[in-house]
């Protein structure tokens, strides 16, 4: 055999591997903040300091509240979660953290359907109907 035929048959194998090949699946981006009320992402979130951190405002629970995603942490007004694992599926993402409030520790296990990229909405299984809808602010 010819090496430009060795190269063309080593060439076709790789691209066919790579083809082949398990692409890992696209997450949904859920950091960021995340209001239950869309028109008042001014009045729940706010940037503070030098960093331009993003926080809570002094009453966020009065306009709806909601929460920040961060790579591997939510937070809240007075919660702070570490996401222990993540699993995505096609429209849902099952979400189980360990929260501190300053008081306990606890564990709770998240459900959270994807509606569009810029909403989600918290599911409670074993209650029917009971769901809290997040939209995403551009703070």
């Amino acid at each position: 055999m010819s090496v430009s035929r060795i190269l063309l048959l080593s060439a076709a194998v790789l691209s066919g591997a790579v083809l082949l090949s398990p692409q890992p699946a696209n997450a949904f981006d859920l950091t960021g903040a995340w209001a239950t009320s869309a028109n008042q992402c001014t009045k729940v979130f706010a940037r503070k300091g030098r960093t331009n951190r993003l926080g809570f405002t002094r009453f966020p629970g009065v306009y709806g509240g909601g929460f920040i995603a961060e790579a591997d942490r939510l937070r809240g007004k007075f919660e702070n979660c570490q996401i222990k694992s993540r699993k995505d599926g096609e429209r849902t993402i099952n979400l189980v953290v360990a929260c501190a409030n300053g008081i306990m520790l606890s564990k709770v296990q998240f459900f959270l359907k994807i509606i569009d990229d810029n909403t989600i909405s918290r599911q409670f299984p074993g209650i029917e109907g009971m769901e809290v809808e997040y939209h995403r602010c551009q703070i």
